[in-house]
């Protein structure tokens, strides 16, 4: 029987590489190939050099389960474990996220989870997500590398938003869900095809509210002095932090 050189092997996985069907492969055909050529002490050391790669490439549903906080103190690029509660219905802010993806918090922090696909989950879902920690425009953002790395299990009470002054919206806050009351400093402008911004300020300092279009809010009846109740998602977008309502109920205009 025609055995592949060596080259031949090489050209055939080129397009395969960092994969797990990658090193099944490569194992399956350099042992086949060398079998033959090989004393068994050599077979052995081949052996082990692969187990070894395996956990090298090991998939992501195998990383460390952490907390959100102790992920989000991890450097970028690394492969982490999280699971928690859904806090934004999936594809809420595709307008300006550019994916269909969702917020997950638990006990101690929260965070983004982009995705390519819109998994129709709703705040309440749980969730436990494998995937790679990155940046997008300043907002730290959990990246899956496909969607079977996304485990959702059965519904829970939604997260109750955080009450936290307009001025301490930062940092410490992002990828929560939280709430805030104050007066709007300036009124609606448009930011499309992204969506709508304004401001609000409780006196600690401005922040700003930013409206994606999935959400269907209608900020036509917002106006500039009015008093009003903000809760969504705790979000950075470059230098500057802001509040991304999830949909209507998230925006509410107390009565005087």
């Amino acid at each position: 029987m025609h055995q592949p050189s060596i080259k031949g092997v090489l050209v055939s996985f080129a397009g395969e590489a960092n994969s797990v069907r990658f090193l099944n492969r490569i194992k399956g055909t350099f042992i086949t190939h060398f079998q033959h050529h090989f004393k068994p002490l050599s077979l052995l050391i081949l052996a082990v050099l692969f187990w070894v790669a395996d956990g090298a490439y090991a998939s992501p549903s195998n990383a460390s389960l952490r907390s959100i906080a102790e992920a989000r103190h991890l450097p970028l690029g690394t492969l982490v474990t999280v699971e928690g509660t859904v806090t934004t219905p999936s594809g809420a802010f595709e307008s300006s996220f550019f994916d269909k993806g969702f917020g997950l918090q638990d006990d101690t922090a929260g965070i983004y989870v982009s995705l390519p696909n819109n998994l129709e989950v709703l705040p309440g879902r749980r969730a436990r997500i494998s995937g790679t920690l990155q940046d997008s425009y300043g907002l730290l953002i959990l990246v899956p590398t496909d969607s079977s790395d996304v485990h959702l299990d059965g519904n829970r009470h939604p997260i109750h938003p955080q009450w936290v002054t307009t001025g301490r919206i930062g940092e410490a806050t992002e990828g929560r869900i939280v709430r805030v009351v104050g007066k709007i400093t300036q009124a609606p402008i448009s930011d499309l095809p992204y969506g709508n911004k304004f401001f609000v300020d409780d006196g600690s300092g401005a922040v700003q509210i930013f409206i994606n279009v999935q959400t269907g809010i209608d900020v036509s009846l917002l106006k500039l002095g009015q008093r009003v109740s903000v809760a969504g998602f705790s979000s950075q977008f470059e230098t500057h932090y802001e509040i991304d309502p999830r949909s209507p109920h998230d925006i509410d205009v107390p009565m005087r």
